[in-house]
């Protein structure tokens, strides 16, 4: 029954999604903020399609067609690809005007010719250039916006310090042909206004790596690519594998056009080796957010421009300590930033990679074979920062705070006085405000949340002026929210794992030690400004107690 739930919430929410309506394209910025041509905000929620590998072809067009995996990219919830591309595929007349059929027959992958026959005759003979077209227009039918993303030169698998495609000047990575490369592919898709960003290079790397030359070449390619076409946003990559833009700070870029410009960044559990495995998750969490916000986040407060996260993702079977502690931390910041972001990746499978042929990629969201969800339970969790919080032409209601589960991607809600609070979607929050007294109360009324004891249900109660209405973000990850009882213990905010009833219990993992799980105390106090679930009985009770006086019902409310 739980399973059959959390797939009732994904089916409802894609559906809001797919009928939501449509941005008006093109898109620019406002301050932080990815904006429609009305000045509403479109929040990008991609997922990668890689395109770059030796077979230059969309992955996965021998396992479905075109037409299917567009259109279960938008069921799933994304809004957005970023669809890569070598840079040999815009320079390079006779690797583009290869047909699909060549392509896979010189690199011996007999089975993807036949997969491609099945599944996507009318590509199968189609030049190089042509298919990576088709897959844009399909993903175009289907209201899927795309980010063509120039992830290499040398057609492979990405990225070494000594692939000869780290940094300008390497062996592949000529600057002016990358120019006309940029330039050829920004031309091509003037007229097609799905194309809504250019992300001009990935993860720029190696020895010849330096702040000077990229100042340099990533002004020039942005120059070149909005005079060729003005309608996409120009999105840049930093240092260091797009993990560093610090240098920002100290010189800003200098372009003729505004309105146009984000920035992006990768993040990753191994960016940061082992850390997450070895460490306390607390402390491990306030450690990389920390260096994260220095090298990347600033762009968004102390520049004003949107921050990107063009990479993240983990093993979609769960078994790795790093990549979930990682996905709990990423979660919480992912929602109380509100980035945009693509993750990595789409594919369940490879034509060929590094060698190896038809090989499966555990990151991937779809399984093997690309017809279903690798792990539906990891789509429940991410719906939610799918949707925007908050920003320009969002605002179905004021400006307040949501209560957000990290490990479940759920938030804090009631529907009755007469149920207790719950995790649920986050489309159905209440609203709630966060005093300087630390007092968690539902926005308009008296109520607020208040511990009640360990292993008991938090409360709502109208009393909050004691310890027990006192919430504190403490642990170095400011993701518990601790109280304290009458008889001094303190308590965190949990949630029962069996009927997800929010609970007061111990508090656990605050520091030391690499062995403790604190993900179900982990909580993220969210700004938004989404419509709101707020409820009948709130309100006729909270009217009622204005009429009789707080002193007079409250015997009959805990």
């Amino acid at each position: 029954m739980g399973r059959l739930l959390s797939l009732v919430f994904l089916s409802s929410f894609s559906l809001a999604l797919l009928l939501s309506p449509a941005a008006a394209l093109p898109l620019s910025t406002d301050s932080r903020w990815i904006v429609d041509e009305t000045g509403r905000r479109v929040k990008l929620a991609c997922v990668n399609w890689a395109s770059h590998l030796e077979a230059v072809v969309a992955e996965g067009l021998s396992k479905q067609p075109v037409d299917l995996i567009s259109k279960q990219i938008g069921s799933m919830g994304f809004n957005c690809v970023r669809l890569t591309w070598p840079l040999f595929l815009a320079t390079n007349e006779s690797l583009a005007n290869l047909t699909v059929r060549k392509s896979f027959t010189r690199l011996g992958l007999i089975e993807s010719v036949a997969g491609f026959q099945a599944n996507n005759p009318s590509l199968i003979d189609l030049s190089l250039i042509n298919a990576y077209q088709t897959v844009v227009s399909s993903l175009a039918n289907n209201n899927v916006m795309v980010i063509i993303d120039n992830h290499i030169s040398k057609p492979g698998w990405c990225c070494s310090n000594d692939d000869g495609s780290g940094f300008f000047g390497d062996q592949y990575f000529n600057p002016d042909l990358w120019i006309r490369g940029l330039t050829r592919m920004a031309t091509m898709f003037k007229d097609t206004p799905n194309v809504v960003g250019m992300s001009l290079r990935n993860e720029l790397r190696g020895n010849k790596s330096n702040v000077d030359d990229w100042y340099r070449y990533m002004q020039k390619g942005a120059e070149a690519v909005h005079a060729a076409n003005p309608n996409v946003l120009i999105i840049l990559s930093g240092l260091s594998y797009a993990k560093d833009l610090s240098f920002l700070l100290q010189r800003p870029v200098n372009l003729t056009f505004a309105g146009k410009l984000v920035f992006e960044v990768h993040w990753y559990s191994f960016s940061d080796a082992y850390a997450w495995g070895t460490g306390n998750p607390n402390q491990v969490c306030a450690q990389i957010v920390g260096n994260l916000m220095r090298r990347a986040g600033f762009v968004v407060d102390q520049l004003g421009y949107p921050l990107f996260v063009s990479e993240f993702g983990v093993d979609q079977r769960g078994v790795s300590v790093n990549d979930n502690r990682y996905l709990d931390c990423f979660m919480g910041v992912a929602a109380e930033m509100d980035w945009e972001w693509a993750l990595w990746t789409l594919a369940g499978s490879y034509y060929l990679r590094e060698g190896g042929i038809g090989s499966d990629e555990t990151y991937g969201i779809l399984n093997w074979n690309w017809c279903e969800a690798r792990n539906s339970s990891f789509l429940d969790r991410i719906s939610a920062i799918q949707s925007p919080f908050r920003g320009p032409g969002l605002s179905e209601a004021k400006l307040h705070k949501v209560i957000f589960h990290p490990l479940t991607g759920l938030c804090v809600l009631r529907k009755s006085l007469l149920e207790p609070l719950k995790l649920g979607p986050c489309a159905g929050s209440d609203a709630w405000t966060y005093s300087q007294q630390k007092t968690l109360t539902v926005k308009g009324t008296y109520f607020c949340l208040k511990a009640d004891g360990l292993g008991k249900p938090a409360k709502l109660s109208i009393f909050c002026s004691d310890n027990t209405s006192k919430w504190e973000q403490i642990s170095d990850s400011k993701m518990h929210l601790s109280s304290q009882l009458d008889n001094g213990t303190m308590v965190c905010l949990d949630v029962d794992p069996e009927t997800n009833i929010i609970v007061t219990n111990t508090c656990k993992c605050l520091s030391r030690g690499n062995t403790c799980e604190p993900g179900s105390q982990w909580f993220k106090i969210v700004d938004s400004t989404m419509s709101i679930g707020a409820t009948t009985s709130f309100n006729r009770l909270n009217s009622m107690l204005d009429f009789f006086g707080k002193n007079i019902l409250g015997v009959f409310i805990v």
